[in-house]
């Protein structure tokens, strides 16, 4: 019974042709998003002294994420989301064409336009991030979310799974520069997906005001994030999500460094340990989408996120490729469901007109963390502690999600 309500959700999701568009384009432009990573990542570990500049490479990806969500959130609530998706998809296929076409004109790539590109892709990153799923609402109806949510994470596993992978294997064969030509058409493809969408994206619209409440309108337009800081699921959810991406920051450097210096096979290797990580999140979210969790949704998550936590002690394995894979494995397959259950609380408890600037604020703040890591990662790494790396990010990750079980995170949420 489950199975079969899980394909109905499913084939009621991808009935409707606007979200099956936009869910396509958007997963076209996640393989290029894993290639880009890769090709970028080993760009910078082939130039002099790169190993050093890795943990670097690691904060222009993540830490533009800040300023670039505070904008997103705005824009989403009062531009057809349609048009803000097309036009950071042409933006960022831009940045990324500037490698090959740079290195075709003068015959190498400079050593700071990486990490210029990089911090250009995180500066709109959240578009997508915060787009997509603020989409997903006008969409799909409410009975098929769940399996909209758990759509996006399929397209996150399956192309994080065929991104990487096949970025560490093109990287061999044609070099970074390569890759990175064919990634920027990727981008082009969700634009015109975008594009394509017959139903305007416009923002929900704000609740009526009664007669004669009219000077309250500046109160309505700055409450929604006194709202969002009084509901104890989400901040307590979000708090936990922000440690738990602190750890992954810092696989995104331990990882790396364990390919370059510690396991045989080089960037087809660093392919594959992130697409072992897909691969799990792919798994994840499948059944996340099929089974309904027996308890509630905090309680499921919080478990949950205990079990990815333990992923990390994986980099024990070193220099055992299979171990360490097994690792990233654990890491993406109990991490999935939770970003879909914590997805569809979220879309239960934000009123639709708040939902652009909500889901920004909110994936921010979780997408803000992984610079953390990448600092932390980078010192322990240079002295060569792999093991007290290993159980750091097992305890960031996993330690905050026990406040996930306490009664304070459970109190509904005060009326507005």
């Amino acid at each position: 019974m489950a199975v079969r309500d899980a394909v109905t959700g499913y084939r009621g999701a991808l009935a409707d042709r606007d979200f099956r568009l936009l869910w396509l384009g958007s997963s076209v432009s996640l393989v290029g998003d894993g290639m880009t990573f890769v090709a970028l990542t080993w760009l910078v570990l082939s130039q002099p002294g790169g190993i050093q500049r890795l943990g670097l490479l690691t904060v222009c990806f993540t830490l533009p994420v800040i300023a670039g969500g505070l904008l997103v959130g705005p824009l989403l609530d009062r531009f057809d989301k349609r048009y803000v998706l097309a036009t950071d998809s042409l933006l960022r296929g831009l940045a990324v064409a500037s490698v090959p076409a740079v290195a075709g004109v003068f015959g190498s790539v400079p050593v700071v336009l990486p990490f210029f590109v990089a911090a250009f892709y995180g500066l709109l990153k959240m578009v997508p991030l915060a787009g997509f799923p603020a989409a997903i609402p006008e969409l799909v109806d409410e009975g098929h979310r769940d399996a909209a949510n758990a759509l996006e994470m399929l397209g996150f596993g399956i192309t994080g799974m065929v991104g990487p992978a096949l970025g560490g294997l093109l990287v061999a064969q044609i070099g970074a520069e390569g890759v990175l030509a064919f990634d920027a058409a990727t981008y082009l493809v969700f634009a015109v997906t975008a594009l394509a969408v017959r139903r305007p994206l416009r923002p929900g619209r704000r609740p009526r005001l009664r007669p004669g409440r009219s000077a309250a309108a500046p109160q309505v337009r700055r409450r929604w994030g006194r709202t969002l800081l009084r509901d104890r699921v989400l901040v307590t959810t979000t708090v936990a999500f922000m440690a738990f991406n602190i750890a992954e920051g810092m696989l995104l450097v331990v990882g790396p460094w364990l390919a370059k210096t510690q396991l045989p096979g080089g960037p087809q290797t660093l392919g594959l340990l992130f697409a072992a990580l897909s691969v799990g999140e792919l798994l994840g979210a499948l059944a996340a989408g099929a089974i309904r969790p027996r308890v509630d949704l905090l309680t499921a998550i919080g478990t949950v996120q205990i079990v990815a936590a333990l992923g990390f002690l994986g980099i024990l394995a070193a220099p055992a490729s299979f171990g360490v894979g097994a690792g990233f494995l654990v890491i993406g397959l109990f991490s999935a469901p939770m970003t879909v259950w914590a997805q569809t609380l979220r879309m239960e408890r934000v009123p639709a007109h708040e939902r652009g600037r909500a889901f920004a604020a909110l994936r921010t703040l979780m997408q803000a963390t992984p610079p953390i890591g990448a600092v932390l990662a980078a010192p322990l790494l240079n002295a060569e502690l792999v093991g007290l790396s290993a159980f750091s990010m097992a305890l960031l990750a996993g330690t905050p999600a026990l406040a996930l079980f306490l009664p304070f995170s459970r109190r509904p949420r005060q009326a507005t």
